[in-house]
This record gives structure tokens, C-alpha cells and sequence, in this order.
């Protein structure tokens, strides 16, 4: 099993090679109902960007969705804003953008760890329900704890 050295040097690498790199938190088998998943880049920071998250989605689609962000931010040096709706991050759906800082649920620890919790600003992208509504709807189809928000829009 890999330790917490092996981790940093691995996020390392990739954060040299990409200029990011994507962390996922994962509820374990002891403690499976109290975090809901999320996952958070780390890297941006160091470019004046802040750090891109996402809660409540499978792995897989959380990491492909931050890398999409992060490319556009990293390479392109485009900004969003709090409240800023993209089209052309999921199939068929708005995400929007909001901003904020690490909560007991959303904690970024591998980029507080890095850069401070002071310097870590982020930005997270939330997702609608299947009718295209957004946590702060009326008849949002999720319960709250599925994502986690780090600021109301």
C-alpha cells in the first residue's frame, strides 16, 4: 500500500508534468455515510488560480471534469466568476461556478498542505439534478449531503 510519501511524490511529478493534478476523498468502509465524494485539483494555486472542486460525482467523471476546467485555466488562463454558467462541461446541462473557501465537508488537505489554507481560494462547480436544477432551487432532486457547497450562489 502506497504511504502518504509515495502520494506527495507522485502528485508532485504530475503537478511538474501538467501543471496540476486531481485529488479525489473517498467515504471508507468505516465511516462510508458521513463524506459525500468529491474531488479537488491541486496546483493552480501556484499560478494565482484558484483550485477547481466537485462533490457528489463517480470518480471518473469528477476527474474529467476538473482536468476539462483546469486545462482551460492552466493553458488558455481563462478566469470564471462566482455565478458564471458553462454550457460545455456536462452533456445537456449548465454546471455553474461558485466561489468560496475549504469547509468541514470540502476540504482540499493536499493543497492546504502545500500552499496554506490562508492562500487556497476555490472555486467549485456545481451540478443540476436531472431537470436541470441547482441545490439552491426549489425541488432539487439530491439531498443536500450528496453535494456539499462552499458558498451559495
Amino acid at each position: 500500500m502506497p504511504d502518504i510519501d509515495d502520494f506527495l511524490r507522485n502528485q508532485e511529478r504530475i503537478i511538474t508534468t501538467r501543471g496540476w493534478a486531481v485529488t479525489h476523498v473517498l467515504p471508507t468502509d468505516d465511516d462510508p455515510d458521513t463524506t459525500a465524494p468529491f474531488a479537488y485539483t491541486v496546483g493552480l494555486t501556484a499560478h494565482d488560480h484558484p483550485e477547481l472542486i466537485i462533490a457528489g460525482l463517480p470518480p471518473l467523471v469528477a476527474h474529467t471534469l476538473l482536468n476539462d476546467l483546469a486545462r482551460q485555466v492552466y493553458d488558455k488562463a481563462e478566469r470564471f466568476s462566482h455565478g458564471q454558467r458553462i454550457s460545455d462541461l456536462i452533456a445537456g446541462y449548465d454546471a455553474v461556478i461558485i466561489d468560496g473557501r475549504p469547509t468541514d465537508d470540502l476540504l482540499p488537505g493536499a493543497a492546504i498542505a502545500r500552499y496554506g489554507r490562508l492562500r487556497i481560494r476555490l472555486q467549485q462547480i456545481v451540478w443540476p439534478d436531472q431537470q436541470g436544477r441547482f441545490p439552491w432551487d426549489s425541488g432539487y432532486n439530491f439531498d443536500p449531503h450528496i453535494q456539499p457547497m462552499i458558498a451559495h450562489l
